[in-house]
């Protein structure tokens, strides 16, 4: 019995996320079927994290116990084999049993991108919100800052599938980059609520359009409410970007 490491990237477009759910393709489960080929018995995967339907992953990572004779990279090989181009493994380690992709990990990356072109990109629209307003960077950043730390996420959150224990995070990093006509808002932080990211997105932009000030922002957080004025931004922007896991 092997215990492996995964890192896997998706183009999440045309899949109902990364978890297994009836009556849609996801990412986990295809891959666990490309698994099966190869172990001739079923294998089950933990995911880092979930992602929504049609969000992406530059670098998810999942974990799994196989019983494999073969080498790691004759293991990528053939599952890459198996699956459609839009899925790759990128890469496969051996790893320790107490390995678990989830709850080794100490935190994730996740990043943004709006195309703020006046006309729209062709090749990021899969990849990219676009939103040809002008939009306030400076007032952005300004509010960004005021999200990192410790704070209580409910504002910036969707109502959970399933219950959670605290909707207290803490954002170590989050920055927001333009490069041509994408922005790119770089979110990291030791673990994020349903839709966080998304919420967290749109109720910046809504700041860059002048709908929203950072101090408004900062009273939603201490009301721990969401209001009907923060949107949640398209998933096919969102990117999965690293787990980040202790040396």
């Amino acid at each position: 019995m092997k215990h492996l490491k995964l890192t896997i990237g998706y183009d999440g477009t045309a899949y109902g996320g990364w978890q297994l759910q009836p009556n849609r393709t996801s990412v986990q489960g295809l891959v666990e079927a490309a698994l099966a080929e190869l172990a001739g018995q079923r294998v089950v995967l933990h995911g880092s994290g979930r992602t929504d339907a049609g969000v992406h992953a530059r670098a998810q990572v999942a974990s799994c116990a196989a019983t494999l004779s073969l080498k790691p990279a004759t293991v990528r090989r053939a599952l890459n084999a198996h699956l459609p181009v839009e899925i790759r493994i990128l890469r496969v380690q051996e790893v320790d049993a107490a390995f678990h992709a989830r709850f080794s990990a100490k935190g994730k990356e996740y990043r943004y991108q709006i195309d703020v072109g006046a006309v729209a990109d062709p090749f990021l629209c899969r990849y990219a919100w676009h939103h040809p307003r002008p939009l306030d960077v400076p007032a952005m950043r300004r509010a960004a800052r005021l999200l990192q730390g410790r704070h209580d996420f409910a504002a910036l959150s969707a109502k959970p599938m399933r219950p959670v224990e605290s909707t207290v995070r803490t954002i170590s990093r989050l920055a927001i980059t333009r490069a041509g006509q994408l922005l790119v808002i770089s979110i990291q932080a030791d673990g994020f609520l349903y839709k966080m990211v998304r919420t967290i997105v749109g109720a910046l932009v809504k700041v860059g359009e002048g709908k929203l000030t950072g101090d408004e922002m900062r009273e939603l957080l201490r009301a721990g409410k969401r209001v009907p004025l923060v949107v949640t931004a398209p998933a096919h922007g969102l990117f999965l970007w690293r787990a980040i896991y202790k040396r």
